[in-house]
């Protein structure tokens, strides 16, 4: 027959556990007799198979000891436990001692307790808790031996029935998460101050974390006596709704040294300022001039809600804020009610659920573990609702700072930087905006300059174009803008405007003569034929040798530039031209008075729109002759899409656009007409642009009469006359940038 007790329950190769009815028999009874029958031993499962017994059971030797009488739990009311944090100590003490003995090596040692519900827990706790914290096991492990057993509730510090329990399991979370979180350390717990200042006479306070002291209020009966209305709770009403302090009569330096307040109030002022606490939170009425705290350097705050409620939300954020303020630079926040365990414990236990993840359960477990009674009556089931909103509060409050802590992306500047010397020219990246895709090699690409009109490939005028691009070629605006419409002029005269024909045919006064050094010349096909029969008329056979009809003329244009060193003396080139762009001289000499042909292009018609034509870059009709350098101030051309109904043939080496699309800039043209559609047939198109074609040589017949003048009015660069179609225009830029 074995003991009268409970199958033992394996914790470790040494470690059981057990219980015997009461009353239980004493360690010394069960050790000293050697007759004793082996105790049973609880089977362990892993998984469904059964653990292997071990050989040596039936000749093994166990020690049995109990800490029931030895760390008993002194309740406040109806609680019995858990054991506080100064008992744990002890319990871990005892039995790592008991393991380290050289005369109890070959023994199991057994912790029996009594089978009452209470102390069983509270033993059970026990092994568990040494079991995590010196042997470094998990919660589920240390937990896993006692499973299967039953164990009574752990409950508050109130009267009356029980309406929300803690299991062990909670004891060991809050413990373990504690310990990770590193708000316990228990080779630095000193044992000896936590019982002594737990005790009422010598202040009743603990450490709840390395920021938090939970302790009871200090009360002062002198200034309690000189403050009966504040006493009394006539002003808490209107404190708990703003938290402000009570109007108390302040208490000067004088005052305090000329009364004795009791020792645990001096014994709080001394061990508060030693340790560093910042902040002192009072919870309940006044009891004490705040003044001696502040006095001390330390700030004082009131947050005051009845005994036995809730806080609002508005005092629970506002104590966070300010706890979690002081405690990241290393300071303590004090928190006290009446008597430091329902109100104090429930805005300390909020905390750690905000900012250390704890539940509910084992925030409570883990304070009343540090100090016994903590958190009281409906203020448990608060902490349980409101544990979730106090996780939320944390997520929302981290995703603040942590966008607060980024630094925004640097934005790349769109224009050049201030810093022009070569260095920084050389080092620093061109800045750009591009309108499409980049490509990766765009470092390496010279940045992108202003667009302006180079002129193009030079490209031979064909035989076989129609006459009305013959003539469009001819309407080249190259002089002042503001141009009116042409009047009827012979062929072969210079026609001044009225305003400087007073002063003379052959160059007025107050004309400045423009020398050939400042001229800059550029050929066009048009200016190739006008030099022609200039040469035609001076040697008296048109179209003869030296007629010069394929050849290209250069025509000058006062630009500043220089002219070429090809323009061979007595040319055209060496006559002077005055600031309008009129030669003065005939082909005889300066000032001759002879009649030349006419050195000025042409004008476009005049457009009904109101819209400005853009020009064109001109092309060099002679293949071989070099391309002239174009001005840097150019001005970027603005494109008007043709006012032409019909589609434009596209040259070559071009492709052919799509229906509608313009052949060079790709711009959408208007509507050939409105009742033409993808169904008419061919014939009736080529009828169409055969009419078109014919309205466009009826249109531009004026261009080609004898009768044609031409006037040339001063005017802006702002305003230019109408130029050639815009189906004509080159330009140094693609159709894609202009349509992007």
């Amino acid at each position: 027959m074995g003991l009268p007790c409970e199958p033992l329950v394996r914790f470790s190769d040494r470690l059981y556990f057990t219980t015997f009815p009461a009353p239980v028999p004493s360690h010394n009874t069960l050790n000293n007799q050697s007759d004793l029958p082996k105790p049973a031993i609880r089977p362990t499962f892993q998984g469904r198979g059964k653990a292997p017994a071990s050989p040596e059971d039936n000749d093994a030797t166990y020690y049995f000891f109990t800490m029931d009488a030895s760390l008993p739990y002194v309740s406040f009311f109806e609680d019995w436990g858990p054991l506080n944090i100064a008992q744990v100590w002890k319990a871990c003490i005892l039995i790592h001692e008991l393991l380290e003995d050289v005369e109890l090596v070959s023994h199991r040692l057994v912790l029996y307790s009594s089978s009452d519900p209470r102390r069983k827990a509270n033993a059970a706790l026990l092994m568990a808790l040494y079991v995590m914290i010196v042997q470094r096991r998990a919660p589920w492990e240390a937990f896993h031996p006692i499973a299967e057993l039953e164990f009574m509730p752990f409950r508050d510090a109130g009267r009356g029935r029980s309406d929300f329990n803690l299991s062990i399991q909670d004891c060991l979370w809050g413990m373990w998460k504690a310990l990770q979180h590193g708000l316990l350390d228990m080779n630095a717990f000193n044992v000896e101050e936590y019982e002594y200042y737990e005790k009422v006479e010598n202040g009743d306070w603990n450490w709840i974390t390395p920021g938090f002291i939970a302790f009871a209020s200090p009360m002062d009966p002198t200034w309690v006596r000189r403050n009966p209305t504040v006493y009394n709770g006539a002003a808490s009403s209107s404190r708990s709704a703003t938290n402000t302090p009570s109007r108390a009569t302040p208490a000067s330096p004088a005052i305090a040294l000329q009364r004795k307040l009791p020792q645990p109030f001096i014994n709080c002022l001394n061990y508060f300022e030693e340790r560093s606490v910042k902040l002192v939170v009072r919870l309940n009425n006044p009891l004490y001039d705040k003044g001696l705290f502040e006095e001390r350097g330390i700030d004082h705050v009131d947050m005051y809600f009845d005994d036995g409620t809730n806080p609002t939300d508005e005092i629970c954020r506002d104590f966070i804020k300010r706890s979690e303020a002081i405690i990241e630079e290393g300071g303590v926040v004090a928190v006290h009610c009446k008597a430091g365990l329902g109100r104090t414990g429930t805005l300390i236990g909020a905390y750690l659920i905000y900012k250390h993840g704890f539940t509910a359960n084992e925030a409570i477990a883990f304070m009343r573990i540090v100090r016994p009674g903590c958190v009281v009556g409906p203020q448990q089931q608060y902490m349980y609702l409101r544990q979730t909103d106090w996780v939320k509060w944390a997520a929302v409050d981290e995703c603040r700072r942590t966008s607060a802590s980024e630094t925004a992306p640097a934005i790349r500047p769109v224009t050049p930087p201030s810093d022009t010397s070569d260095n920084a020219l050389a080092t620093a990246a061109v800045p750009s905006t591009p309108t499409r895709a980049v490509p990766s090699s765009i470092s390496s690409l010279a940045p992108p300059g202003q667009p302006r009109k180079t002129p193009a490939p030079k490209r031979p005028a064909a035989d076989t174009e129609d006459e009305s691009e013959e003539l469009a070629e001819q309407a080249d605006v190259l002089g002042s803008l503001g141009a009116v419409a042409p009047t009827a002029a012979p062929r072969g005269r210079v026609v001044v405007p009225k305003h400087l024909r007073a002063k003379g045919a052959a160059g007025a006064a107050g004309v400045r003569q423009v020398p050939a050094t400042e001229l800059v010349t550029r050929t066009t096909r048009a200016s190739t034929r006008m030099a022609a029969a200039a040469a035609s008329a001076s040697s008296g056979s048109p179209g003869g040798p030296g007629s010069g009809l394929r050849s290209g003329v250069q025509r000058s244009i006062p630009l500043g530039g220089h002219r070429p060193a090809s323009a061979a003396a007595g040319s055209v080139l060496d006559r002077p031209v005055t600031s309008l762009g009129i030669r003065t001289g005939g082909v005889g000499g300066a000032g001759s008075g002879s009649s030349t042909p006419n050195k000025i292009p042409r004008l476009a018609p005049p457009s009904s729109s109101s819209r400005l034509p853009a020009r064109r870059t001109v092309r060099d009709p002679s293949p071989s002759h070099s391309p002239v350098p174009v001005p840097s101030t150019s001005r970027l051309p603005t494109l008007i899409p043709s006012k032409r109904s019909y589609v434009l043939k596209p040259p070559p080496p071009l492709p052919l656009p799509g229906p509608g699309q313009h052949p060079r800039l790709g711009m959408t043209l208007r509507a050939r007409s409105a009742d033409k559609d993808k169904g008419k047939d061919k014939d009736k198109d080529k009828e169409a642009e055969k009419e078109e074609k014919e309205k466009d040589r009826v249109q531009n017949a004026w261009m080609s009469g004898s009768a044609a003048k031409e006037v040339i009015v001063p005017g802006t660069k702002g305003e230019r006359p109408l130029l050639r179609n815009v189906r004509r225009r080159r330009s140094s830029f693609s159709a894609a940038d202009v349509v992007a």
